[in-house]
């Protein structure tokens, strides 16, 4: 029987390499926004847009991806290796179908941007944007079915690498596509676009190449056979696929549609939007890394059905994700003039953006609490009920509470993030009882 001790000290050797390769992930937006930035608020307003669309479409394929993980994870614990390759092949075939559909979803439906009532000179730099960077889910959900396979094993540093020289190929290609450098063309923000494309096939070529040359994954048959359906393995991957794609629409969701309600507000808002939440990205990796090693934990020890032990991970988890998120928060409250100030000059939008860094200060526990608490469910494999929290959460409560504080009482894009913070703090309460519930009787997870 582990000590809470030893429950942390285990979650922190996990989540750390995963932490850096998420930082690793989001910087290279936060690269990407730092540039864009240089050439101006309007293309800085577009790219908001933009990376909201996208992501909302995107990031339901990637809460399908991260699947596997806690099913490998289990299989594990419950030594039955032989499981492990099966999820795999199937999990690919799922995700390099999702990754096709994802691309003609963001094509097309990037000419809805037309209607949201954006402002004129932000609409076509945004649709063209949009359409560029859509193709690059086709890599990153390739990268994802390898990355989420090998974390199931609780192998994480090749993500973390692979994901640190992305930046460096993102900064580098970021400065020769948007300015014009070494004989290329000036395509200003659509070369932003560009270079994600390019970093984020780096990432799905080089993690391939890892996992097929490594002696450790040749036990397992990696092959990708077309004709190869095991349609109770694909219906148990959806299973809680589905509902965790879902679940992060529903969050992401929540932020991309008070991005649209920010540009009623003006360019200037919807550019402060995106330093500000840009920022409270960076913090959430941590968060988010700490939420899969809690995937990770509760999973072994479902597999090995131990109760005491499942209860003991998930809420070390859980307690880590809040005391990480607390010092993200004390950082934004303490910086909160300085950090915008790296993204752009207009004092406007620094004005703007360092008040919303006060409000992300705090809902940084809201946010380390709910993202944690998805974890460690996930590893549950219970993903039904998180979902319905989750858009009650957001959609029911946040959102809500944004328009009527934005509009009606009249706080702007203050209000909006105060909203958010609300549908945030239901949500952290919502999951951690949950998981209470739930870990109580392992009989009980299917």
């Amino acid at each position: 029987m582990l000590s809470v001790k030893n429950h942390i000290k285990y979650t922190i050797k996990l989540a750390v390499p995963v932490i850096i390769g998420q930082l690793g992930f989001i910087m290279m937006g936060v690269v990407d926004i730092i540039m864009v930035g240089g050439i101006g608020h309007i293309p800085l307003a577009a790219a908001s847009i933009g990376n909201s669309l996208t992501i909302i479409v995107l990031i339901v394929g990637i809460g399908i991806s991260m699947a596997v993980t806690p099913l490998v994870a289990i299989s594990v614990g419950a030594n039955k290796y032989e499981e492990c390759g099966v999820y795999f092949r199937q999990s690919s075939k799922i995700n390099m179908t999702i990754a096709v559909i994802i691309v003609a979803i963001i094509y097309f439906g990037a000419l809805l941007i037309r209607t949201f009532d954006q402002p004129e000179e932000v609409i076509e730099q945004a649709i063209t944007f949009t359409r560029i960077l859509g193709f690059s889910a086709i890599p990153i959900l390739l990268f994802q079915t390898f990355k989420q396979f090998i974390e199931g094993f609780s192998i994480m540093r090749p993500a973390m690498i692979i994901a640190i020289l992305a930046n460096l190929i993102n900064l580098l290609f970021n400065w020769i596509l948007i300015y014009g450098k070494l004989g290329f063309p000036e395509f200003g923000l659509s070369g932003s676009a560009l270079a994600t494309f390019i970093s984020r096939l780096f990432m799905a070529v080089v993690i391939i190449i890892y996992v097929l040359k490594s002696n450790y994954f040749k036990e397992f048959d990696l092959s990708i056979k077309l004709k190869d359906f095991d349609l109770p393995v694909i219906k148990r991957i959806l299973r809680i696929g589905l509902p965790s794609g879902i679940q992060y629409f529903f969050e992401v969701g929540a932020f991309s549609f008070a991005v649209i309600m920010i540009g009623w507000i003006g360019s200037e808002a919807q550019a402060a939007h995106q330093i500000a939440i840009n920022l409270a990205s960076v913090s959430f990796m941590a968060a988010l890394g700490v939420s899969l090693a809690g995937s990770i934990r509760v999973g072994n020890a479902v597999g090995r059905k131990n109760i005491v032990e499942t209860r003991k991970a998930g809420f070390t988890a859980i307690g880590l994700g809040a005391s990480v998120m607390f010092f993200a928060g004390v950082i934004f409250i303490t910086l909160n003039d300085l950090l915008p100030g790296l993204y752009i000059s207009d004092p406007n939008v620094i004005s703007i953006a360092s008040k919303l860094l006060i409000i992300a200060a705090l809902f940084q526990l809201s946010d380390g609490t709910q993202a944690v608490g998805i974890g460690v469910l996930r590893g549950l494999t219970d993903v039904k009920a998180p979902t319905i929290i989750t858009f009650v959460a957001y959609w029911i409560i946040g959102l809500p509470c944004g328009y009527l504080l934005g509009f009606i009482f009249n706080l702007g894009v203050e209000g909006i993030w105060i909203g958010l913070l609300i549908g945030l703090t239901c949500s952290a309460v919502l999951l951690t009882l949950r998981f209470n519930q739930k870990s109580k009787n392992l009989i009980e997870v299917k």
